[in-house]
């Protein structure tokens, strides 16, 4: 195992979490923001990071932020990675699991890929589906071994770049984990400052929506969400469904799925005792939402639900994925070509999304309720 200077403390774990971390598509702004995240020693304090990315790009980031590299480094699937000890570098210590100069689905993931510049890429696609894969690898280990995680943090990925490499079958990360997982009850949710929304849908064509909206799936992203309030510290969640068609249908004039599908299952949910309301225009509900009339904001659609999120918390929004065996959160940006490898990148999203994976995760190792975040 070989060492880049270092700040971090070694020691026994004492029950600190470990996470592990994918760093994301090399050309974008994965790197630097998981670099400058992490260079926070009091989030390193209060658990272990299994970073699953590439030392070349890593070190730059660092070097143009101009921060000292403080995590160990090894090969991936080396004799000092299988045998890494979890306790060895403690709470506090990043051990980066390197994929420089590995072959891996035929393409080889190195420090050449980075002078490609940054944009979607072969290459590039490939080494960060690697990354998740291996990082969901890490979580589904038995809890003590090595290299095993209790949570799973993914900074941003390209999806055509995912595309290029050959994993189009999956849009993005969610679909990726409820495969991995075998989970089928799995929905995007949105934890802000001061708001919370979920999916219904994701990845989606809009004019695909109506052809995949049921009654089941609405009332799964309802008690997908109630749960997930619940385990961030909300009793009684206060809930507000949004309409799929303007003016929430206006009474079956815009449209029937109010009536027809969302309706049907709010009074589901109201049956198993939940504090449900809707379904509202979603021009509307936001402004209520905001002043702290409902805890969770259940969206229809992608955009519907993203275009709050992102205008009013672009830097903080971390994504949740519900219904999964493990914690997984992500920043809620992409990939960011546009400025990497120039220092641009706000880090916010993405501190923030690992210390919602802390806390989430011990919450689940405790069975305690973490604070609620807002």
């Amino acid at each position: 195992m070989s060492r880049t200077p270092s700040n971090q403390t070694p020691g026994n774990p004492g029950g600190a979490p470990t996470i592990a971390v994918s760093m994301g598509d090399p050309l974008g702004i994965g790197p630097e923001v998981t670099v400058k995240a992490l260079a926070d020693p009091d989030l390193r304090s209060r658990a272990r990071f299994l970073v699953f990315g590439m030392s070349g790009a890593m070190q730059m980031a660092a070097d143009r932020a101009g921060i000292e590299p403080y995590w160990w480094r090894v090969r991936a699937g080396s004799d000092a990675a299988a045998d890494a000890e979890p306790g060895d570098d403690g709470p506090g210590g990043v051990l980066l699991i390197d994929y420089t100069g590995k072959r891996r689905d035929g393409v080889e993931a190195d420090p050449g890929l980075l002078d490609g510049g940054p944009k979607p890429t072969k290459q590039g696609g490939a080494a960060s589906f690697r990354f998740v894969e291996d990082s969901i690898a890490s979580a589904q280990r038995p809890a003590g071994s090595a290299l095993s995680s209790g949570a799973i943090v993914t900074a941003p990925i390209s999806k055509e770049a995912w595309s290029m490499a050959g994993k189009s079958k999956y849009p993005g990360h969610t679909e990726l984990l409820a495969s991995r997982f075998n989970t089928k009850r799995v929905r995007m949710m949105f934890v802000a400052p001061k708001l919370r929304t979920i999916l219904a849908t994701a990845h989606l064509p809009l004019m695909d929506i109506r052809n995949v909206l049921t009654i089941g799936r609405v009332f799964d992203t309802i008690d997908l969400g109630w749960e997930a309030c619940r385990s961030l510290g909300i009793e009684q969640p206060r809930v507000a469904v949004c309409g799929l068609n303007p003016h929430a249908g206006e009474a079956g004039l815009l449209g029937d799925e109010e009536t027809r599908v969302i309706e049907p299952a709010i009074k589901l949910a109201r049956e198993q005792g939940m504090n449900v309301s809707g379904p509202f225009p979603g021009d509307t509900i936001w402004r209520p939402a905001l002043a702290g009339r409902y805890d969770l904001v259940v969206a229809m659609y992608h955009d519907q639900g993203l275009i709050p999120v992102k205008l009013l918390s672009f830097e903080s929004a971390v994504n949740v994925t519900t219904g999964l065996p493990v914690t997984r959160t992500s920043p809620d940006h992409g990939t960011a070509f546009d400025i990497a490898g120039q220092d641009r990148a706000d880090a916010g999203s993405m501190r923030a999304a690992i210390d919602l994976a802390i806390g989430m995760s011990s919450e689940r190792a405790s069975g305690a309720c973490v604070t609620n975040p807002a």
